[in-house]
């Protein structure tokens, strides 16, 4: 069933934009762009830039189902659990592989628009919808490199914490362009997936052995893993957009949000955050231990909904939504696992929600493809020609 999501002030907002972004990174600026230069001269001018995204974002779909598929507990790296085969060197490679793959066709498909003259509003909310999803998936996979056990690496609750660090840093910067009009580029991004290209390259070649030690302090890699995505988020992503807006509102550019309206775009992932936490800690039947693969999943599912409602506002100049519809059956499966405490009835609200908000995700991202083609009158996979 064909929904219209877009309101018309929505729809006017996007006939009105104009991408406005800064990158700053070295890596990106000497090192990628010109790699993607080159890459996309390669590319035939009639592939369509989204479908270029979307190959990318399946690449990176296959490697989060490859990994469930053998490693579904997360236990095949921890020593505690000597009875789980560990994943095949192969399963680490073919990853590596797919993330490249993924993070060059996500490198060049803005490339392949301004070179074939199809530059559109569509091509950034669909790669950075597609982002948003990525950004939950990336993290759960590289999980399976350091397991689950306590002796090397992190437990499933920290995991957890960890996870929606990694969102929350993804959002920020959208959060930061809804306050400012510019999407400031976070360094994180490259240095991210070159950090788990060569993370799941080395673990395929030298084993998962080679993660199982135990540093100074007691700290082994799971917990530098962790150290370093904290220190990361602390050390750039916050203050640096704490900056940009504050020189946005200093030097009297970007929207002028009144607080109110500047702070919308918090509430529902607040909301979600609260949640969640309160989920999986005072969880009846310990749910996290449970299936930890599925209640990340799910989060990370609800959390791309989230972030693409905003990317639709801060493209489309118009308000923040302050709650999202998904928060609904996902608060009363919250409050019912609480009230009636049964381990069996908890763990189908866990499946339940998997599919339900699946689905009801892709249904909104579908409508929203297919109602700003009808609108702009383009094709999303294929370049139409200008005769039609």
């Amino acid at each position: 069933m064909n929904k219209e999501y877009l309101t018309a002030e929505q729809l006017m907002g996007f006939e009105n934009y104009k991408y406005s972004c800064k990158d700053t990174n070295p890596l990106s600026i000497y090192v990628m762009h010109p790699f993607w230069d080159k890459v996309v001269e390669y590319c035939p001018r009639s592939i369509a830039p989204n479908l270029l995204t979307f190959v990318g974002f399946l690449f990176t779909l296959v490697t989060f189902f490859m990994f469930s598929y053998e490693d579904y507990e997360f236990y095949a790296s921890a020593v505690e659990k000597p009875e789980v085969p560990l994943i095949p060197s192969w399963v680490f490679i073919v990853g590596a592989i797919n993330i490249f793959l993924a993070y060059t066709l996500d490198g060049i498909d803005g490339k392949q628009a301004r070179r074939t003259g199809t530059s559109s509003p569509l091509g950034e909310l669909f790669d950075h919808g597609l982002d948003s999803y990525t950004a939950g998936l990336m993290p759960i996979t590289l999980f399976s490199i350091f397991g689950r056990g306590e002796k090397h690496s992190v437990n499933v609750f920290r995991m957890y914490y960890i996870l929606w660090n990694v969102l929350v840093n993804f959002y920020i910067p959208h959060f930061e362009k809804y306050n400012t009009g510019i999407l400031f580029l976070p360094w994180g991004y490259d240095y991210s997936m070159w950090t788990s290209i060569f993370m799941l390259f080395f673990t395929g070649v030298f084993g998962q052995q080679m993660w199982q030690f135990t540093g100074p302090g007691g700290l082994n890699a799971g917990h530098l893993f962790e150290i370093l995505i904290y220190v990361s988020s602390l050390s750039t992503t916050i203050p640096v957009a704490i900056f940009n807006i504050h020189k946005a509102y200093k030097n009297g550019y970007g929207p002028l949000h009144s607080f109110s309206e500047a702070a919308r775009p918090s509430i529902p992932i607040f909301i979600f955050l609260i949640l969640s936490i309160i989920w999986v800690q005072k969880s009846p039947s310990d749910i996290l231990e449970k299936d930890p693969r599925a209640v990340y999943f799910l989060t990370s599912t609800i959390f791309s909904n989230i972030c693409c409602r905003l990317i639709v506002a801060q493209m489309s100049n118009t308000r923040s939504e302050i709650f999202n519809s998904l928060l609904y059956p996902f608060g009363a499966a919250v409050l019912l696992s609480l009230l009636l405490k049964n381990d069996l009835v908890e763990l189908a609200f866990v499946y339940g929600l998997c599919l339900i908000t699946t689905l009801a995700h892709i249904h909104y991202g579908t409508c929203l493809v297919r109602q700003m083609c009808r609108h702009f009158r383009i094709n999303c996979f294929t370049i139409r020609d200008h005769s039609e």
